[in-house]
């Protein structure tokens, strides 16, 4: 098995990504950072985005490993100081995952170019200043008019994050579907939009036509200006995650211990 290793700039889990490297080469575990089976991400959650989107083109055959080397995080199993036990499991791998759904996201140039991103926790289209105002389209027809100052398309996974803040649901990873929700609308006797979160089921898009050139598109931990963006889609993803499930915590365990574990049983 090959096992590639992705760590921030912290001290701390630099510290740590020395110790998982004498650990694996102690074991004869193969250190593979191109072509690896198995990333173990040292930091938080942020670190794992950023490994995802760092191996997004392999995620078929890929599965992730969060090593937090604070307390545990939402996309996070282990801690630092449980790094012997993270070994053995690797040791004694079998090939064990946990999948969960990720967002497409295609975006269409006035030019007609377009590209085509993966995003596993979410996507934010926002006008940092003034209004976005954008045609929203729902089973291929005009489903309203949004004005405000964004919309967020979250995976289930990333429903714990912005779309959770604007009021959205918390959609279990089981659920093959994507969630949109609205940053501050505007609703008024002139303008009108549902003002609800939107969950899509897999098989549907949303396709969202901004009016303006001056907002930016944000998905993980990567940004697109909206220079010349004419149309951008969200649907389901054909491909999918995979965590590596040596110990892998329970979706509603993780949101437990991430808002209200503080709250005696």
């Amino acid at each position: 098995m090959k096992v590639a290793i992705f760590n921030n700039d912290v001290e701390n889990s630099q510290a740590t990504t020395k110790q998982l490297t004498s650990a694996l080469k102690k074991h004869d575990i193969e250190i593979n950072n191109d072509t690896p089976d198995v990333v173990v991400t040292v930091g938080g959650d942020g670190t794992l985005l950023g490994a995802f989107q760092a191996y997004v083109d392999q995620i078929d055959h890929v599965r992730f490993v969060g090593l937090h080397t604070g307390h545990l995080g939402f996309y996070t199993d282990w801690l630092s100081a449980e790094l012997d036990q993270l070994v053995e499991s690797l040791i004694h791998d079998n090939g064990q995952k946990v999948t969960y759904p990720l967002l497409d996201m295609t975006v269409l140039y006035d030019s007609g170019e377009q590209y085509h991103f993966l995003a596993l926790n979410e996507a934010a289209i926002k006008q940092p200043m003034g209004t976005l105002v954008a045609d929203i389209y729902l089973g291929g027809k005009l489903f309203e008019r949004f004005r405000g100052d964004g919309i967020a398309v979250a995976t289930p996974t990333g429903s714990t994050a912005y779309s959770k803040s604007n009021g959205g649901a918390v959609l279990h990873p089981q659920l093959p579907a994507i969630q949109m929700s609205e940053i501050a609308s505007i609703n008024n006797r002139v303008f009108r939009t549902l003002g609800s979160p939107l969950i899509v089921p897999a098989g549907q898009k949303i396709i969202m036509k901004p009016k303006s050139n001056r907002f930016l598109v944000m998905y993980d931990q990567s940004d697109i200006k909206g220079h010349e963006i004419t149309e951008l889609r969200f649907k389901v993803a054909a491909q999918q995650v995979h965590f590596a499930a040596y110990r892998h915590v329970d979706f509603w365990q993780r949101v437990h211990n991430a808002f209200i574990s503080d709250i005696e049983s």
